[in-house]
């Protein structure tokens, strides 16, 4: 059957061109070139722009439509003999005196609790992710963003990298836990 659809699909196709093509579908003799005049090797030159229009003096405009600084043709340029005020020395402005330091904002809540290290780079809260806070130790604090959701045990408030625990301790190696003080903004 396969062969039978095969064999007819084949002859339909070599109908339909046969049917499509004009005339014999072979090689033919080369057609005899075409002799090309002088006229076809001319060069011919043609510009990228085309030539600026010559411009009309400006002549009857009544003098609401000439701007400030217009010159007439015949007006000689010439400078103004006072020019602007020069100042003598600098002028001195006050400038808003500043502490120093720096300062955080108003937390939202401040807690205070345990915290822990863990090895997986994050800063683990029971806080949606992305809420800022600032962990402040017996060593100084440090800024981060939750990104993890714990810890499990009730007594920790948060687990941390093991680089920022130590950062904030100020306690050994040895140390699992530090008391910690958590602003939430």
């Amino acid at each position: 059957m396969r062969r039978r659809l095969v064999v007819v699909a084949s002859a339909l196709i070599a109908v339909i061109a046969l049917v499509g093509l004009p005339g014999s579908a072979g090689s033919r003799m080369p057609s005899r070139p075409d002799d090309l005049g002088e006229a076809a090797f001319t060069a011919i030159i043609l510009r990228a722009t085309p030539a600026p229009a010559p411009v009309a003096p400006a002549t009857g405009l009544d003098a609401a439509a000439r701007s400030a600084g217009f010159l007439s043709g015949v007006a000689a340029l010439d400078e103004e003999a006072s020019g602007p005020a020069v100042p003598n020395a600098r002028t001195s402005k006050k400038v808003p005196v500043q502490d120093g330091g720096w300062k955080w904002k108003t937390p939202r809540v401040t807690l205070t609790g345990y915290a822990t290290f863990y090895d997986n780079g994050t800063t683990a809260m029971r806080l949606p992710r992305g809420t800022t806070i600032v962990i402040c130790g017996n060593s100084g604090c440090i800024e981060r963003v939750v990104n993890d959701y714990g810890p499990i045990m009730k007594i920790r408030i948060v687990d941390m990298f093991r680089p920022d625990f130590f950062k904030i301790c100020g306690c050994g190696g040895w140390s699992g836990t530090t008391w910690v003080t958590v602003r939430i903004y």
